[in-house]
């Protein structure tokens, strides 16, 4: 058959080169709908013109996109991306799954060195650096030296893979944030490869890729199961989306930024409903937000649910890539190619959307979003009265008004604002300061340093962190932070000393033209020196608060503050110890840190005191468009774009001095506690086993909504009494060398120990928070871990049982990883996250729905019933209907029936391989055999 059913493949000549490229526009000629569809299901259209083999893409898959409508379909859609991209966290675990089919393809006697990724693979080591020191210029060279320290081994294994397979480059520590190296500089729009035009498309090991739709570029996160799967050659199946049109008018208002835009944008679309839908943004108010602005908003699309949020290539796509230094000829064909190919920004009125959502942009006010989820927007002029609100009903405090009390004008204002010395950092050798807790007030600790007395309570700011790839990418709102902290210091105020401040951005170009802005000395004289160039609070690498405030915090119970120009604030994940925590702007993390507290009306009420004890207020330290702007045009070039990503793979001395093994399948070694061989391939059979149903299975969790995958697989630090701190006591490793569950990842000794053991999930079958769970059998509580080892010598099956949201948030593979490890074999939830569903499928995890209006709460399940699940063994379909039966202690039986969320038959090929990988693997040995 042809491989070009339609006839759409045509050649044109590219600056005297011969290309081909598969054209939209003949198809359009024939069907005469192209113009109708979205931009981004173009994209998908041309990706299987492209990839139609008539096997794994079909011709049933064209005429799916083809016919595509606004109210979408049940039919699946193959996806074959250009490339992939993965960070060190979600990396480290699908290099340690590629590895770990090489080891078994030699086992088996087949060609190891087979294995290779098939397309390329991007790998930014980005995750790990942590806020180990701060407030100092040493902080970025110390803090690196930690993470070398910690991270030898990941390090080392990662560059064995990048010099053993092919198609695989890394990205080394210290060089910038995946996403914002994937804008700046790895993002090419169009891709020309092997003579064949195409749209650059791609998958990213991180939730956060669709930052990349901000400069047109389809892609969105995806599981590291799924990635592996597309970097072996198999396309990503999922069901055809609706899109839905986020129309936009106007222009921000003077006071707001790109900021309070994405934050009232996640309220928006999460109250629209687009969990799993593409988001594709038009109207005129696109065209006054520059790609920063875009891509600030593409970033935070799984905060609002949806799979994307595409910005179409136009005028302003092409400015910001000569801005950051792309050669002029990518650029041509950029423009050349998305104008004859129907992907150009234009005639959109002519675009049929499932629905569209109206927002205009000029209405846009300054906005906070928490204590504990983005989507949670606060206007900055309610923020102190939502904290009242959210401290009396969800933290379970009386508030008392900081602002009437009476120890002397409240001392609370530390000396007037100001106090001599800041408080001493983690590594301080000073001994810990007195504290005493003021009987006489509710929750307010006084910190004794030194000479000076200051006041810790409820609502105090502990943690003031720039940081992720959200907004450090966005040169506006940077400018904009160093000229807060400028002009707080010309009005003689400074942060507060218990405020723990961070600056991380998310490339070095950000550095660079803060120093050639004269900025970085004002960000430094408030404390927010370079810390790194990674996530770092973002991702829950916030590192110790100082010793003084964390024993306050602890004995004495505070509901402390953090403040982070992130994407993410789920609970435990910024700082255990920390219990709110808020996402805004860069500009607004400066002003937080110097008024140290969030119950404070920054509108109306002085941010601070000078020297004078004369009040200085927000508006008085808030800079205007037209400051930012001339500084921008000032200081951004091209030549620091082709200055820092021209070096961007050499990093520094020490990972270029990191020995690696030089053979071809990796050497596990058993003393390692970073690098282990997964178990998913050991002496894998070629044939799978018949499906089976599950028969007498025990709940091992009972969980509410909203549960993400920070609570099933945290990427924080972990306590020695936790069963992961107990395994790595036991081979020998002190605690303080435990660094985190995220880096970690490579070691599934360690994960799965970890599933489950966030210190804030709650599971209803315990008394205990974090971690606890009763093994029924018995009635005896104890750990996850624990019970779930029970169980498997009991050989009794488990199962999850839970609300809406299940496995929201970060595209983190060892939630589902460490799920099927402890031996559950179903998951029973309300609705699902979109990555996390596809992840359970590809590990052989059964995802199971309720059907609409049920719950276990009104079907009268308490979770400590025995569940048999019937209609697997016989005729499994997408989404077939299947019968449970849970039957209580004293014999009680309650029926109902649940939707089997494979949604494709490519997914039960999937979940009856064990997972996706042992399928690939299973594919490769038949196909090495014959």
């Amino acid at each position: 058959m042809s491989k070009d059913p339609f006839k759409t493949q045509k050649s044109f000549n590219f600056r005297g080169k011969n290309l081909t490229y598969f054209s939209l526009r003949e198809l359009h000629k024939r069907v005469n709908n192209i113009n109708k569809l979205p931009f981004s299901i173009r994209i998908l259209l041309e990706n299987t013109l492209r990839n139609f083999d008539d096997f794994a893409v079909t011709q049933e898959h064209i005429e799916t996109l083809l016919n595509w409508t606004p109210q979408a379909s049940e039919k699946d859609i193959p996806f074959k991306p250009a490339r992939v991209l993965m960070q060190d966290f979600t990396g480290v675990p699908a290099v340690v799954d590629i590895a770990a089919l090489r080891a078994e393809v030699a086992r088996k006697g087949k060609n190891a060195e087979s294995i290779n990724p098939l397309i390329p693979v991007d790998l930014v080591v980005d995750h790990s650096v942590q806020v180990d020191y701060f407030g100092t210029n040493y902080s970025y060279k110390r803090n690196m030296e930690e993470e070398y320290k910690r991270n030898k081994e990941r390090y080392q294994f990662l560059k064995w893979a990048q010099q053993n397979f092919n198609n695989f480059s890394v990205v080394p520590p210290g060089m910038g944030i995946c996403h914002q190296v994937n804008l700046e500089y790895l993002a090419k729009g169009v891709v020309e490869r092997d003579g064949v035009v195409f749209p650059d498309t791609l998958v990213g090991t991180d939730s956060h890729t669709p930052m990349v739709n901000g400069i047109g570029v389809v892609g969105w996160g995806v599981g590291g199961i799924e990635a592996e799967a597309a970097i072996l050659g198999q396309p990503i199946y999922f069901i055809m989306p609706e899109v839905i049109g986020l129309k936009l008018t106007g222009k921000l208002p003077l006071g707001s930024t790109a900021t309070d835009l994405v934050l009232t944008i996640a309220n928006l679309l999460r109250k629209h409903g687009v969990v799993g839908k593409f988001v594709e943004v038009f109207g005129p108010g696109l065209d006054h937000l520059s790609v920063p602005d875009r891509a600030t908003i593409g970033n935070m699309s799984p905060e609002f649910g949806c799979t994307v949020t595409y910005f179409p290539i136009d005028n302003k796509t092409l400015d910001y890539m000569r801005q950051t230094n792309r050669e002029e000829s990518q650029i041509e064909l950029v423009e050349g190619y998305c104008k004859n190919n129907m992907l150009w920004r234009e005639n959109e009125n002519e675009i049929e959307y499932s629905s569209v959502v109206e927002l205009d942009v000029s209405m846009i006010e300054p906005s906070v979003a928490g204590p504990k989820r983005p989507q949670d927007k606060i206007l900055l002029k309610e923020f102190k009265n939502k904290f009242i609100e959210l401290l009396n009903a969800g933290f379970g405090r009386e508030y008392i008004d900081r602002d009437s009390r009476d120890v002397e004008n409240s001392i609370a204002r530390w000396k007037s604002e100001g106090g001599k010395q800041p408080v001493p950092g983690a590594h301080s050798e000073r001994p810990d300061s007195d504290i005493e807790v003021d009987s006489n007030r509710l929750k307010t600790v006084w910190i004794t340093e030194g000479e000076d007395k200051f006041m810790l309570s409820d609502g105090s700011v502990v943690i003031a962190a720039i940081t992720s790839c959200t907004n450090t990418s966005n040169p506006f709102v940077m400018v904009g932070a160093g000229l807060v902290a400028r002009k707080a210091r010309e009005h003689g105020i400074d942060v507060k000393p218990w405020v723990k401040t961070s600056l991380a951005p998310g490339s070095k170009v950000v550095t660079d033209y803060l120093e050639k802005a004269d900025l970085m000395k004002d960000l430094e004289a408030l404390q927010f020196h370079l810390v790194g160039y990674g996530c770092t609070s973002c991702i829950g690498n916030s590192g110790p608060l100082p010793p003084q405030i964390a024993k306050a915090v602890d004995s004495n119970d505070l509901v402390v503050a953090s403040v982070l120009s992130g994407n993410r604030n789920f609970e435990a994940r910024v700082h255990p110890q920390v219990k709110m925590n808020f996402l805004m702007s860069p500009m607004l993390v400066v002003a937080y840190a110097i008024a140290g507290r969030v119950d404070i009306d920054l509108i109306n009420d002085p941010i601070s005191y000078d020297r004078n004890q004369q009040p200085v207020y927000l508006k008085d330290i808030w800079p205007t468009n037209d400051e930012i702007n001339e500084i921008l045009s000032k200081v951004l070039s091209q030549g620091d774009f082709e200055k820092n990503y021209g070096e961007i793979f050499e990093g520094n001395e020490i990972w270029r001095n990191l020995e690696v093994p030089k053979e071809k399948v990796y050497k596990w070694e058993e003393s390692s506690t970073y690098i282990k061989e997964i178990p998913f391939f050991k002496n894998i059979t070629v044939k799978p086993a018949a499906f089976q149903d599950i028969k007498n299975a025990r709940a091992l969790l009972v969980l509410g909504d909203s549960i993400t995958t920070d609570h099933i697989s945290p990427a924080g630090a972990f306590s020695k009494e936790s069963a992961a701190g107990k395994y790595l006591i036991e081979h020998g490793v002190e605690e303080k060398a435990f660094n985190s569950y995220g880096s970690r990842r490579g070691n599934d000794r360690v994960m799965v120990r970890g599933t489950f053991a966030n210190v804030r999930i709650k599971n209803k079958l315990a008394r205990k928070e974090g971690g606890y769970t009763r093994y029924l059998i018995s009635g005896e509580e104890m750990s996850i871990y624990d019970a779930a080892q029970k169980y498997k010598e009991d050989q009794t099956p488990l199962i999850v049982l839970a609300g809406k949201e299940y496995g929201s948030g970060s595209s983190r593979d060892w939630a589902a990883k460490g799920t099927f490890l402890l031996g559950i074999k179903a998951v029973l939830a309300e609705s699902y996250e979109r990555i996390h569903r596809s992840n359970l499928v590809g590990l052989g995890v059964l995802p199971l729905q309720y059907k609409d209006g049920e719950t276990a709460e009104n079907l009268g399940l308490s979770g400590e019933e025995k569940f048999s699940i019937s209609g697997i063994e016989q005729g499994l379909t997408p989404q077939k209907l299947l019968d449970i039966t849970a039957t209580s202690r004293e014999g009680k039986s309650i029926e109902f029936q649940v939707i089997a969320r494979l949604d494709s038959n490519i997914e039960i090929n999937y979940y009856q391989n064990g997972g996706i990988l042992q399928y690939v693997l299973r594919q490769f040995l038949e196909k090495e055999v014959s």
